[in-house]
């Protein structure tokens, strides 16, 4: 072949990658050469790849919501009986404030930025957690479970593979979830009159490691990797499966309006799913600890379990169930929505 200028035109070799964003993917001649026939600058459908991608759009998605987390943390932790006790406070002094109540007393109160305390220890978990749990979700789905032909997965492989990737990427993400709870409390902790705790991310992180060693780092591991495994049951297996049973069953097609449709799926049924568990995490999260790093209040998830429903009734439970649905309703459609856009655009297929 040759172009109007009469210069020869070699093709391009079967199976040459084009380099994502370059002026020869897009069609510009700009002059900058293209990568060596044959050679790719990375490997689009790579672990690593899809890690980065992932933790940039759940970047995004936890900094536009993180203040829900706040809110919701705070009201979980409203009139907690043990702690109170702990702390010679009576339990009827501190006060029941619904979801808008307590994001408005803590602007009021702390002001507005204290809304996104410990949102860099949040940034810092996301990059962990979500990255190694999609990665996770995708290697059991292609490679132990396999997916059918037609791209459909099994309502009950969606659930295994969901519960095993959330436990993964929880469990190594769990120090990282620590110091933000420890975080969002100390805007509190001042105006009960208790001393602050700690002063940043990384003074959080020391003073834990100091107290606990090694082992104080995944303080509340199990009730935290329990609640990971219900979440991504949730989130992940059910916009997995509503997606595809949405292109199967409508008109619509692999688009964003498909995308927003099945993370609004998956944000309600995490939120269901994970609520009791997430209220039962922080509580144990938070207590305070003795010198071997051993909890004070609970000695273990079922404890504080059982001395939630007792003291405060079943319903306590699901206390925060609101403002956990309204974080990951938002979350879940920033998330998905952002994250399959960012795949398409650098060439990954479509989750």
């Amino acid at each position: 072949m040759s172009t109007g200028g009469g210069e020869p035109v070699v093709p391009a070799a079967a199976g040459a990658a084009v380099a994502v964003g370059s002026p020869a993917g897009r069609g510009e001649d700009a002059g900058v050469p293209a990568p060596a026939a044959g050679r790719r600058m990375f490997d689009p459908n790579s672990f690593v790849f899809k890690y980065f991608l992932s933790a940039c759009a759940a970047t995004v998605a936890e900094t536009v919501t993180y203040p829900l987390d706040l809110t919701k943390t705070r009201l979980q932790l409203q009139g907690e009986h043990a702690s109170a006790r702990h702390y010679g406070v009576a339990a009827e002094a501190i006060p029941y404030r619904g979801m808008v109540r307590t994001a408005v007393g803590v602007v009021q109160e702390e002001g507005l930025l204290k809304l996104w305390q410990g949102v860099t220890p949040a940034i810092y978990r996301h990059i962990v957690y979500t990255g190694c749990r999609m990665g996770a979700y995708e290697y059991i789905r292609e490679n132990v479970l396999h997916r059918r032909s037609d791209g459909s997965f099994a309502v009950w492989k969606a659930a295994i593979a969901g519960m095993l990737a959330g436990m993964i990427g929880q469990f190594i993400a769990s120090p990282t979830d620590l110091v933000k709870v420890q975080m969002q409390m100390e805007g509190r902790r001042v105006l009960e009159g208790k001393p602050p705790r700690v002063k940043s991310a990384l003074h959080t992180f020391a003073k834990i490691l100091r107290e606990g060693g090694i082992r104080g780092l995944w303080k509340g591991w199990i009730p935290n990797v329990q609640r990971a495994a219900l979440v991504n049951m949730g989130d992940l297996a059910t916009y997995d499966t509503s997606k595809h049973l949405i292109l199967k069953h409508t008109e619509f097609n692999d688009n964003w309006i498909t995308h927003g449709l099945a993370s609004g799926c998956s944000g309600l049924v995490a939120a269901s799913l994970s609520t009791p568990a997430d209220v039962i995490k922080t509580r144990v999260m938070n207590q305070p600890t003795d010198a071997s790093g051993r909890g004070l209040l609970y000695r273990s998830s079922m404890d504080c379990l059982l001395k939630c429903v007792r003291n405060e009734g079943f319903w306590t439970l699901y206390k925060g169930f609101f403002p956990i649905w309204a974080r990951m309703a938002p979350w879940s459609l920033t998330f998905w929505v952002s994250y399959e856009e960012i795949r398409h655009m650098t060439g990954v297929h479509s989750f």
